[in-house]
């Protein structure tokens, strides 16, 4: 079994028939759905089927006695005739293929729509010019087959590059497993065995640095794990012996021998997969405008086509009523209608894309428009999930200098995230010095010689070791930062004669992102009733970041100390109010409630599983970012409606003509001039779309 399938062996229960990217278009199973289903949402198929019936619809038109007469031209060679029936049976049983047999699923699924309306037409067109080079009828109609299907082929192939393919929320989830583990035999050796292979009882051997390969508890060791990829907790976790530890988290100091209790579905990891899955399941069918409008299309016009048929056979022209329902069935396809939402999905998406938004669900950005709840993750997203120091403090007799310089020289050989942050502002503001003598204190800090001097750096664990006071002017200043939230780090003078003393405090916190109080105040100005933050912080961490941020009390709201399948039923506590909810978050604790939400956006330098189970994906990590969807969305969907009221007018205007209600008058429509008609129905629907240019989604702009 190879790596990638023993991690996914845990997950299998997690997952579910329907694809993720998937979970809530509910066209998918009537409508304009009906390729979907025998497509498969490829729009590779697509895209061959409309170079090639392209290639081959440009002699048939070329070659159409009516377009040479049109242009006043003539081509003329052995076989000439043959050209359009030859290749327009090509065009129609290739290119058309997706069309009928989505027109046929259809009427299985007794839900008519465009895939049917779309299927009528090009067969109707077929028959009519099959009977035409048989001699029945004097229609020339095998290039307007030929370019039905190719811009309806074109249109479909946008279509499906706009929605995208997701790779996988439950993959993702499992890539946060190493695919192999360091199991502990009997003889206290060490073997390394797929991940797989672990049992429950299994005792493993995780290295500092190392990710956890399967649930347990700690029987040797004591070490701080990061765990926010899993609780979203910022501040990593000191976990000692008998303490649980969960697959996917990492030991960032220290090694651990852990003993297996629950492998496969029953880790934690498994427990999440299932949450995205049932949320993704739960999720609103919604359908696509443009369906509900090709359905009553659908019935329109095949009501127009029997009645046009019945009252021109009734006059008495036979002729006559053959030509105009085959014109009403031709002019009512919905070539602006199939392309009006494609179109501007298509090109939102490629505005978007240049402006850092990513939209993954083709119907994530028409939501957008109506959110009025924004629910913010905390960490990684309106913070930049990495410590960094906000406070320095020193004791009678020392600078603010010489500490953090000390402080930064004695942790410069740790790989702890709030070590690092500490040597990274003592580089920063140029104080440097040589330390020796390193040692780790594990679950408490670390000691190092500098100046000949031993120092150590730690909290309190350090300091309760060493049987240490703190000076009451650095104590009240550091029960200041621990009320506020902040991660408190002492440095302690330890010479080689005399009692430790504690000359330097530190305050580390999670820093909010500079752009994040803009960010809720640009959702303000966008008519967003409430902004909520969600967080496994602690309630002072978590209070304090959202009076930074100018939350509102009252209106705004905070959820603190909050677990993964809380985040989940938060969202679900927010829809059940009435409100419409837009989650972003970038953990993989969030992906349950980013599939949950009405709206998903995952900060792309979040995890894989975050992007995976979210409908819209912000690359830049710029919490503005969901302002510029909002405006993408309201301006997209004003744009669709326009080309569906177009699209719609166009065939209410256009059935009547095709119909030959005026041919008492002179005015009759060709099937040829309704061909041309529907072209330039979507040149305007075109053109149209292109005015989204014009949206301005620079987040610094608004």
């Amino acid at each position: 079994m190879a790596p990638s399938d023993e991690k996914m062996s845990g997950l299998r229960t997690a997952e579910h028939p329907h694809h993720p990217a998937t979970h809530d278009h509910g066209h998918q199973e009537h409508g304009h759905g009906g390729h979907d289903k025998h497509a498969g949402h490829d729009p590779e198929m697509f895209r061959r089927k409309f170079w090639l019936s392209l290639l081959l619809t440009v002699p048939i038109v070329v070659t159409s006695p009516m377009v040479m007469d049109w242009f006043g031209y003539s081509i003329d060679f052995p076989g000439i005739g043959l050209v359009g029936p030859v290749l327009g049976t090509v065009v129609f049983c290739y290119g058309g293929r997706p069309f009928l047999a989505g027109g046929v699923s259809e009427i299985r699924d007794r839900a008519p729509g465009m895939m049917l309306l779309i299927s009528m037409a090009i067969t109707v067109a077929y028959v009519a010019s099959l009977a035409t080079s048989l001699g029945l009828f004097d229609l020339d109609f095998w290039w307007e087959l030929a370019a039905l299907v190719t811009i309806m082929l074109l249109g479909h192939w946008q279509e499906m590059k706009a929605i995208g393919q997701a790779q996988g929320a439950l993959a993702a989830l499992a890539a946060l497993l190493p695919d192999d583990a360091e199991r502990v035999t009997g003889a206290a050796e060490v073997e390394r065995v797929p991940v797989g292979d672990l049992s429950v009882g299994d005792v493993v051997l995780v290295r500092s640095g190392g990710r956890v390969p399967a649930d347990g508890r700690i029987v040797e060791g004591t070490a701080e794990l990061d765990e926010s990829m899993i609780t979203g907790e910022s501040r990593p976790v000191a976990r000692t012996v008998g303490e649980r530890v969960v697959a996917g988290t990492v030991a960032t100091d220290s090694a651990l021998r852990v003993r297996v209790d629950a492998v496969g579905e029953d880790t934690a990891l498994a427990g999440i997969g299932r949450l995205v899955a049932q949320a993704q399941a739960s999720s609103g069918r919604a359908q696509v405008l443009a369906d509900r409008f090709a359905a009553m299309l659908f019935y329109i016009a095949t009501a127009a086509a029997v009645v046009t048929f019945a009252v021109w056979w009734a006059l008495g022209d036979v002729g006559q009523s053959v030509v105009r329902t085959v014109t009403v069935l031709v002019i009512a396809c919905p070539h602006a209608l199939g392309l009006a939402i494609p179109l501007v999905i298509a090109l939102s998406t490629a505005l978007s894309a240049k402006a850092g938004i990513l939209v993954k669900d083709r119907l994530a950005l028409e939501r957008m428009r109506t959110v009025d709840a924004v629910l913010f993750d905390k960490t990684g997203t309106l913070t930049k999930g990495a410590h960094t120091v906000t406070g320095v403090a020193a004791a009678d007799g020392a600078t603010e200098d010489e500490v953090l310089r000390i402080a930064g020289a004695v942790e410069a050989d740790s790989e702890h995230p709030l070590a690092r942050a500490l040597t990274a502002v003592a580089r920063d503001r140029g104080l440097r010095a040589t330390a020796t003598d390193f040692r780790s204190l594990t679950g408490r800090g670390v000691q190092a010689v500098v100046d000949g001097t031993a120092y150590a750096v730690g909290g309190p664990a350090l300091l309760r070791e060493l049987n240490t006071a703190v000076p009451e002017a650095l104590a009240q200043t550091a029960n200041q930062w621990s009320h506020r939230g902040a991660a408190v780090l002492h440095l302690v003078r330890m010479p080689s004669a005399g009692k430790p003393e504690v000359v330097g405090a530190f305050a580390l916190e999670d820093e909010v992102r500079p752009e994040a109080r803009q960010a809720i105040e640009q959702l303000r100005r966008t008519g967003v009733r409430k902004t909520v933050m969600i967080t496994g912080d602690a309630r002072p961490v978590a209070e304090a970041v959202a009076a930074d941020l100018g939350f509102r009390p009252g209106v705004d709201e905070v959820f603190a100390e909050v677990l993964p399948a809380d985040k989940d039923k938060a969202v679900a506590d927010l829809q059940a109010r009435g409100l419409t909810v837009a989650m972003v978050g970038d953990g993989v604790n969030d992906a349950p409630a980013l599939a949950r939400a009405d709206v998903g956006l995952a900060i792309g330098a979040g995890t894989d599983v975050a992007i995976e189970s979210a409908g819209v994906v912000l690359a830049s990590s710029d919490p503005r970012g969901v302002t510029s969807v909002i405006r993408l969305s309201k301006a997209s969907y004003r744009k669709m409606v326009q080309n569906l009221a177009w699209a719609a007018g166009y065939n209410v205007l256009a059935i009547p003509l095709a119909a030959g209600v005026l041919a008492w008058a002179g005015i009759t429509l060709s099937p040829a001039i309704g061909a041309v008609l529907m072209s330039a129905s979507t040149i305007v629907v075109a053109l149209n779309a292109q005015l989204l240019r014009r949206v301005h989604l620079d987040p610094q702009q608004q």
